[in-house]
């Protein structure tokens, strides 16, 4: 932490604004590509993903999708994109699931021209967001309360439940909606742990994939290299259970206190700049040719988006068994839910959807190690696709200033041959 930090300072003698801030501007000024970039910073920092969207004259839907058992998923939709040959009609649906800490804001705040959402849907599709319970679109129960003092009852889950039961709930409700037999998914991150998750327990759910796209595929994580993860991950049991004993599941919840940090320390000519961008290097990891100083303040108001103490109590315990199991909640506990001591291993063989995998050599979040022995042992992966930048990094593939060109276009190709 200390290293980063003095990196920082010294960076802040260099100069505090972002490298990029001149090219930024310089798109804004031309429209050039469109929109590629924020016209306005503060503007979408604060505004919610709908005002978000309608503002660059994309359409949005918002629909809820009840779990069996009793969460209220926000999950979301720009049918179309905004060009006049755009009309809503019969279109391919493409299904995306964020990362940890994260929400459907993830592949929108980039702007048109750059995220991920809005390429999809000028391209021709029909682009559905999910988003995992407990993030702030998804904070609702049928008797539960998030936020009840003393009581974690709500954030009882970790990315198993995500995968067994939030994104199958999801994935029916979007068939059933478009009348589809099947989709096209992209994951981020932890969407594709959850996916994998979800086509391990619930084999019949691979007939309603056409192609699944695994942005930075997590999985195993024997060979982990974030200095956070890394620091949390032994004492990760302990962590969760002393959380929810008294009354703490959520962490890192959406608040006003980032979208103000962002705007009052993070913008371009900020002395703090430097130390917004090593808050995201030790979360995920950055390379400085593709970082985007100028958009801190619009990751900062979306992110992060919350999550279960649980989640990273799951991941923590990835690192130390180096496998790829089930949460652990103890013998007992294991017994009576698995009829083992030992949770048991999601069995990959199961997951026969067509795979493509994206990944970067310089991740330190899916280490090439632990993508490869995951490849592997799916039961058909069709692809590893390594993106051609050495140092591109984990938070590159949702926000580097070059993730079109060496992520997306080729990704939107795949899903063309797919169908």
């Amino acid at each position: 932490m200390l290293g980063i930090v003095l990196l920082s300072c010294v960076a802040v003698v260099a100069g505090g604004r972002s490298p990029h801030a001149d090219y930024i501007e310089e798109l804004i000024k031309n429209n050039a590509f469109g929109v590629r970039v924020s016209d306005n910073i503060i503007e979408d920092a604060t505004l919610d993903l709908p005002d978000l969207v309608r503002k660059y004259n994309y359409p949005f839907e918002e629909h809820f999708v009840t779990t069996e058992d009793g969460y209220i998923l926000g999950v979301h939709r720009i049918p179309h994109g905004r060009s006049s040959d755009n009309t809503p009609g019969e279109r391919p649906v493409v299904f995306l699931m964020h990362g940890l800490l994260s929400s459907s804001a993830e592949h929108i705040i980039s702007g048109p021209g750059n995220g991920l959402a809005y390429l999809l849907a000028d391209e021709g599709y029909d682009v559905w967001l999910g988003n995992a319970r407990g993030n702030y679109y998804s904070r609702r129960h049928l008797s539960l309360d998030p936020d009840a003092p003393f009581n974690a009852d709500f954030w009882q889950f970790s990315f198993d439940e995500i995968g067994n039961r939030d994104l199958p709930a999801m994935i029916d409700y979007v068939l059933m909606h478009t009348g589809r037999s099947a989709l096209h998914y992209i994951g981020y991150s932890q969407g594709t742990t959850t996916f994998f998750i979800m086509c391990s327990l619930r084999p019949q759910y691979n007939d309603k994939i056409i192609s699944m796209h695994a942005l930075a595929p997590v999985a195993y994580m024997a060979h982990n290299k974030n200095p956070l993860f890394l620091a949390l991950a032994p004492f990760s049991k302990d962590i969760a259970s002393i959380a929810s004993l008294i009354g703490i599941g959520e962490f890192l919840p959406n608040r006003e206190i980032y979208t103000w940090a962002g705007q009052a320390l993070c913008m371009d000519g900020m002395i703090l700049q430097p130390i917004c961008s090593s808050i995201l290097f030790l979360v995920g990891g950055w390379n400085e040719a593709q970082h985007n100083a100028t958009m801190l303040p619009v990751v900062f108001g979306h992110i992060p988006a919350g999550a279960s103490v649980m989640q990273f109590a799951h991941f923590g315990q990835s690192i130390v068994d180096k496998d790829f199991r089930r949460y652990d909640f103890g013998t007992l506990q294991n017994l009576l839910r698995y009829g083992t001591a030992i949770p048991p291993k999601y069995d990959l063989s199961n997951v026969v959807a067509p795979v493509f995998f994206h990944y970067s050599v310089s991740d330190p979040l899916a280490e090439v190690e632990d993508v490869y022995r995951l490849y592997e042992e799916l039961g058909r992966p069709m692809a590893k696709i390594r993106v051609p930048d050495s140092k591109f990094s984990h938070l590159d593939f949702l926000w580097g200033i070059d993730a079109k060109e060496l992520v997306y276009d080729g990704l939107i190709n795949l899903l063309r041959i797919m169908g």
